[in-house]
């Protein structure tokens, strides 16, 4: 059985990670009145959309980080894409609820970062 240390401490961070995002979700529903759907509150469509962006690209984040870890890649290569994933996803919540889109965008910057360079890792093992 494989086992995937790293990848399984920032899964178990981005699950909590995603708890903390909808929650405040669920409160502002429940303060405006709008249960399903959007709502003209810009305070609960920015909730939304933090966490819906969060969800586009977690899953293939966390994906793409085991599939690296159970290619044997270096423990720091595993660890720098998760802690840079992880960086963007933070930084990219923080710009999209407080309105910075310098720190939004900074945020993205990280999570592509993430993504293309455990693309190149995948594509390298694969090669070789």
């Amino acid at each position: 059985m494989t086992v995937l240390p790293i990848t399984s401490t920032f899964a178990a961070a981005f699950a909590i990670s995603l708890v903390a995002l909808s929650f405040p979700i669920s409160l502002r529903r429940a303060k405006v009145g709008q249960m399903v759907g959007n709502s003209s509150d810009e305070t609960l469509q920015r909730r939304i959309r933090t966490q819906g962006n969060f969800i586009e690209y977690v899953p293939l984040g966390l994906i793409s980080l085991g599939l690296v870890e159970v290619h044997a890649s270096p423990v720091w290569t595993v660890a720098a894409i998760g802690t840079t994933l992880a960086f963007g996803r933070l930084l990219h919540a923080i710009g999209m609820l407080w309105a910075l889109a310098a720190v939004r965008g900074l945020g993205m910057l990280l999570t592509y970062a993430a993504l293309v360079f455990a693309a190149g890792c995948l594509l390298l093992n694969v090669a070789s």
